[in-house]
């Protein structure tokens, strides 16, 4: 999977075992408000990509809190 690294500023690749998938939800003034990512670590360095409900649910892998 293709993440962005902040830190150097270039497009990292990245297995996708090594994959989790994190779900956000706050509360907001309206209700709750749930976001949806993937994280990974590379080189030492924690990397987030945003995606949508059906990518996040259509994806295999290991859920974190």
């Amino acid at each position: 999977m293709k993440f962005y690294n902040l830190k150097t500023r270039s497009h990292v690749e990245v297995p996708d075992k090594d994959v989790k998938k994190k779900r956000m939800v706050r509360k907001t003034k309206a209700g709750e408000q749930t976001r949806y990512a993937f994280t990974a670590t590379y080189e030492g360095v924690p990397l987030f990509k945003f995606v949508n409900e059906a990518t996040f649910k259509g994806f295999d892998g290991d859920e974190v809190k």
